[in-house]
């Protein structure tokens, strides 16, 4: 049966626990609640995932109303959980896997920009050591880092969003593929850290879904497009603290995300 709740945007991310409405939500409810994004246009679903444009937003919300119709996607006794996208895994290509190329933009971040360059280079190495992945940062276009070919994402911050960061899936168009850092991700977000925040990030731009879209969680159902790779792991590094998730520190990545990791990308 369809759950009757979702994850209630940057609310849920940043101020707090999720809600429950008391029914599933309208297309009109749905699309109050999502944020866009001044500059870009695009609109920010769950807290922190990409939806490029309205058509985008409409196929979200057509997920969440979406009744579970495989027995392979959304189910809490399959054995991290991957996006799915027309019936597929949204994942990168094995020889893309271990070429995922960005740009840190110098100009955005100024004074931050080496605190930044660490923290990506840090969480890209989490994720490195568990799964055939390798995040190639091109330092040489980083005084002009924009929407280029020459790499696979850019990384910028932003200002005044609803969120602490977002990045995008595999299956995103080149224009999406940003890896945005707000200026509140440099306040103090303890027991977060910035390094552990693009940790979280770096996970959806490998495909991997929050966690607490699963069923097990109780809370902040997302929709059903989903493949589960481990049993269920409320510690997750991509599992919302305050969405019934157990990890009480920095967002890391558990056993179970290591096995998920090296499932989706041997």
């Amino acid at each position: 049966m369809m759950r009757r709740w979702m994850n209630l945007g940057f609310v849920c991310l940043v101020l707090g626990a999720c809600a429950e409405p008391e029914g599933p939500l309208s297309w009109e409810e749905f699309a109050a609640m999502a944020w866009q994004e001044p500059d870009t246009g695009a609109f920010i679903t769950n807290g922190d995932e990409l939806a490029a444009d309205r058509a985008a937003l409409r196929d979200a919300y057509e997920r969440y109303r979406a009744e579970v119709d495989d027995g392979d996607i959304g189910r809490a006794e399959q054995p991290l959980v991957v996006n799915r996208v027309g019936g597929k895994d949204d994942r990168w290509p094995d020889a893309q896997a271990m070429n995922l190329t960005y740009c840190v933009s110098r100009t955005s971040f100024g004074a931050r920009y080496h605190a930044v360059v660490s923290a990506v280079e840090a969480a890209a190495a989490a994720w490195q050591a568990v799964a055939a992945v390798r995040y190639v940062h091109r330092g040489e276009l980083d005084d002009a880092c924009g929407k280029t070919a020459a790499v696979v994402f850019d990384v910028r911050q932003v200002s005044r969003q609803s969120y602490l960061a977002r990045s995008f899936f595999p299956s995103t168009s080149r224009s999406g593929r940003e890896l945005l850092i707000d200026t509140s991700a440099f306040k103090n977000i303890a027991p977060w850290t910035l390094t552990g925040i693009v940790r979280h990030e770096l996970g959806h731009t490998l495909g991997f879904r929050h966690e607490h879209t699963r069923p097990e969680a109780g809370a902040c159902f997302e929709d059903n497009a989903w493949r589960a790779l481990t049993r269920y792991d409320s510690a997750s590094v991509m599992h919302y603290p305050q969405c019934n998730g157990t990890e009480e520190g920095d967002l890391v990545l558990t056993p179970l995300d290591k096995k998920g990791a090296g499932a989706l990308y041997p």
